[in-house]
């Protein structure tokens, strides 16, 4: 499908040196809330043995509840950014999410009683909603065309820091545990009375940090434009790369203002011929994200790997290592997303995770557990940081024209949380029911259809100038 696009006059020209330091501070500064998004989202992994034992949970359900009711907030923060995010600004509601990580980690550290656990992990993820949103929304507006992909994975960047700084304070913090252990000398033990909580509790530094960092962004010029701020934005767009990218970045953003005649400005537009399709392309990549399966790795750590015959000691290192690889490959997308593209890297992304679920789900089913399930859990998050961990973010936040934007990533960003949700709460359901290795073959197949999504409707949007780069105006190869 071709769509015409208006003229738009080029802004491809890249920043001067000392301003791409400029926008690299501003990017990292954005991206801190990933870090907490992926120590928040992580963090239970290792805490949720002890809580367990602490409130007492052993029902299924109750157990897919507390890991999972934050996404709930996740949800309701994604969908309340999306008018935030055009009604007060972008700088703003990173500074919310912020207050909210720093008090709901205190909170939810040093709750007693599980009803108070489950309402500030709710508040957590609220936090965690907005700054998934946002914060991706943010770095994409103020990053200049041939450094955009790079910069908005550095949020990505950022989540899987988060996600290894949560699994090594959680290695850190709990202690060994002996096997053979009364059921009351485990209720009075360290681990269940207080590791869990100071797992939670250190969150509180990095969110101090990330407030400080968000109250001196600057505003997204983009957001300024459409409030009638120009000269706000032209002194920011030339600090990001001077007087000639700015007079470019200005036309550009007016163009795609006044392209339509009706000013789209509320949900309801997100349904318009033109829109729809993109919508529904952005929700399904990241419902993809999430159903692949990848999560699990993270969230249920502890249960794949005792399943696969590791002993708790075992099990901490094996996390820590999942995150080391994950972090390790989230360096490597950085590099490539913008000499490869987005669209090869989501095939190869795909390809990999699903060959790496169905050899895993083979393992299991011929027992051959142990260093197998490892070294096959280790290849799927590797496949998953380098390819659809980063690249569905940057996706999300190109894909759609600038006018809708802020509702559009809302949207997705929406399913993504919704889907997650439901991968997270039905993982314990599924495991019980069909087993662990019968799992990782549904996730596969997910990735085999994500495969043949990615093919046949998203398109390659690196290099394109923001205002350029959306579904309306590109056509899939």
């Amino acid at each position: 499908m071709q769509v015409v696009a208006p003229s738009v006059p080029s802004s491809n020209t890249a920043p001067e040196a000392v301003h791409s330091v400029y926008v690299l501070a501003v990017a990292v500064a954005a991206a801190l809330g990933g870090l907490l998004f992926g120590y928040d989202w992580v963090v239970i992994g290792g805490a949720r043995q002890f809580y367990e034992v602490y409130f007492h949970l052993t029902s299924a359900h109750v157990i897919g509840w507390a890991n999972s009711c934050a996404l709930l907030g996740c949800l309701a923060g994604s969908l309340g950014s999306g008018y935030g995010a055009e009604h007060f600004g972008r700088r703003r509601l990173l500074i919310t999410a912020a207050v909210l990580f720093a008090i709901s980690s205190v909170a939810t550290g040093w709750a007693t009683s599980f009803s108070a656990f489950i309402f500030w992990r709710i508040t957590g993820g609220i936090a965690i909603g907005i700054s998934s949103n946002v914060a991706p929304l943010y770095i994409a507006e103020i990053s200049p065309a041939p450094l955009r992909g790079r910069l908005v994975s550095l949020n990505q960047f950022t989540i899987v820091i988060g996600i290894l700084l949560a699994q090594v304070v959680n290695w850190a913090i709990a202690r060994s545990v002996p096997i053979a252990l009364s059921p009351q000398a485990l209720y009075s033990s360290w681990n269940v009375q207080f590791a869990w909580r100071w797992m939670f509790t250190v969150l509180i530094v990095p969110s101090i940090v990330f407030l400080v960092a968000s109250y001196f962004l600057p505003e997204s010029p983009r957001w300024l434009v459409a409030h009638e701020r120009e000269e706000s934005a032209a002194g920011i767009l030339k600090r990001i790369g001077g007087a000639r990218y700015a007079a470019a970045e200005l036309a550009s953003i007016r163009s795609s203002l006044t392209a339509r005649t009706a000013s789209v400005s509320s949900w309801k537009d997100l349904a318009r011929p033109g829109v729809r399709r993109i919508v529904l392309v952005a929700v399904a990549l990241a419902i993809l994200q999430q159903w692949s399966g990848i999560n699990i790795l993270f969230n249920y750590a502890a249960e794949v790997y005792r399943s696969a015959g590791y002993g708790s000691n075992d099990i901490f290192l094996n996390i820590v290592i999942t995150g080391s690889i994950n972090l390790v490959f989230t360096v490597l997308a950085i590099v490539l997303v913008d000499s490869l593209g987005r669209r090869k890297l989501m095939l190869l992304g795909c390809a990999g995770i699903a060959i790496s679920h169905f050899f895993c789900a083979l393992a299991y089913r011929h027992h051959y557990l142990g260093r197998s399930v490892l070294v096959l859990t280790l290849c799927a998050i590797a496949c998953y940081a380098l390819t659809l961990a980063p690249v569905t973010w940057v996706l999300i936040s190109e894909l759609f024209p600038n006018e809708v934007r802020s509702y559009g990533v809302a949207a997705a960003v929406s399913s993504l949380w919704i889907s997650s949700f439901l991968l997270t709460y039905t993982f314990p359901l599924l495991d019980r029911s069909v087993g662990t290795g019968n799992t990782f073959f549904l996730y596969g197949l997910v990735c085999v259809g994500g495969l043949f999504l990615v093919y046949l409707f998203v398109p390659e949007t690196k290099g394109r100038s923001l205002d350029k780069s959306s579904m309306e105006t590109t056509a899939v190869p």
